[in-house]
């Protein structure tokens, strides 16, 4: 029987192909998306389908090479372009000036620092570095707004420009994603009711933005407001940090929640989409081998990996007991799909594996829909958010 359902993305970076196959299953059925929310790179998912993509759509998003033959997700990770920042250069200045301000430095130096300079910001690793210190990621992430406004405007959908208002007005679907306020200290539901003028291609690179992965984004004061605050200069990164899979907006019965998702808008009718690396993936194979020769240090993403990895665990470490009892409450919603294995940025998955992630999440979620899953639990209460 054709359904419509509220539908729960998970972040998960690579792991998210999963996806891909969980929907074909979803659309086989004859079943249709209603709401949408997704947290970190869940929100990328979430956002292409409430503009109306299905899940081959998805996967030729995905599958995209670059002219040298590159997936094209790996452009994700560019370089900074801090050469193009008067401010930054003007600080490298005075801070190299005032180093160097000493009896045994003639005051000839001046040019010397200007070409120092000059020299310093066009090497990647210096910028890399400068961004990381600076704005809190080793890449810009320009190369994704640039892609996502590119996959929002494909097919004459005219949304690369929306903000989250006018996307769903355009679209009729209610998209949300969560972000990470650090200069607040909260969460944030990022939708046509909290963030009315916030565009939407920034909504989501602030739920996608992994801290020191990619560079935090400031909230600008043409984004309007959140919840009617003032929001200007607020950092905000990836929501996976404080809560990477939000399916309590959906369920919970809580007037807080009502104020953020819409007054009565409490369902049964949802399927949380979650990436369990507990469940192996048939037929992947072992993780591809990296190499530790240079160039090296740019292209070690095993070890700016590892550092997602410890920023993820160390956020599930903090919010274990309030996971474990969503999980729990909320089981009979949720599809897991199997990850075992699959990196976080394994962004050039080679296709047998991409193949064998598909099928995982395909199986996974026919299995939901048939059935095989756990029945609802009694009625529980849960603390007000």
């Amino acid at each position: 029987m054709d359904m419509e359902y509220d539908l729960v993305f998970e972040g998960g970076g690579a792991k998210g192909l999963a996806f891909v196959g969980a929907l074909q299953a979803f659309e086989r059925h004859g079943h249709h998306p209603r709401r949408l929310i997704g947290s970190s790179a869940g929100s990328i998912t979430a956002c292409l389908i409430a503009a109306g993509y299905n899940s081959q759509e998805n996967l030729a998003a995905i599958n995209e090479k670059t002219p040298d033959g590159r997936p094209r997700f790996t452009s994700f990770m560019d370089t900074p372009t801090i050469y193009d920042d008067a401010i930054v250069r003007d600080q490298l200045g005075y801070w190299l000036r005032t180093e160097l301000d000493n009896p045994a430095v003639p005051n000839l130096i001046e040019p010397f620092v200007d070409s120092l300079i000059e020299s310093m910001i066009r090497r990647d690793l210096f910028r890399h570095v400068i961004s990381l210190f600076l704005w809190g990621g080793w890449y810009a992430g320009d190369a994704f707004i640039s892609w996502l406004r590119e996959k929002l405007d494909a097919g004459g959908r005219d949304l690369s420009s929306s903000t989250l208002t006018e996307f769903n007005q355009k679209t009729r679907r209610d998209l949300s994603v969560v972000a990470s306020d650090l200069t607040g200290n909260e969460m944030l539901v990022l939708n046509h009711r909290t963030a009315p003028t916030l565009p939407t291609v920034w909504a989501v690179r602030m739920s996608m933005g992994c801290p020191f992965a990619w560079q935090e984004v400031s909230w600008k004061e043409e984004w309007g407001t959140y919840r009617g605050r003032n929001m200007v200069g607020h950092r905000v990164v990836d929501g996976g940090l404080l809560s990477n899979f939000p399916i309590h907006l959906f369920v919970a019965d809580d007037e807080n929640i009502d104020a953020i998702m819409g007054e009565g808008t409490q369902s049964e009718n949802v399927i949380g989409l979650l990436i369990d690396e507990s469940l192996e993936v048939p037929g992947a194979g072992a993780p591809p081998s990296r190499g530790l020769s240079a160039p090296g240090m740019l292209e070690r993403v095993d070890l700016l990996e590892a550092m997602v990895l410890r920023i993820h665990g160390l956020a599930e470490t903090v919010l274990s007991a309030h996971d474990k009892a969503m999980l729990s409450a909320y089981k009979h919603l949720i599809c897991r799909l199997p990850a075992m294995g699959i990196g976080t940025m394994e962004f050039d998955m080679a296709p047998q594996r991409m193949q064998a992630v598909m099928q995982a999440g395909e199986a996974a979620m026919e299995a939901f829909l048939s059935g095989d899953h756990p029945a609802p639990p009694p009625s529980i209460e849960f603390a007000r958010v």
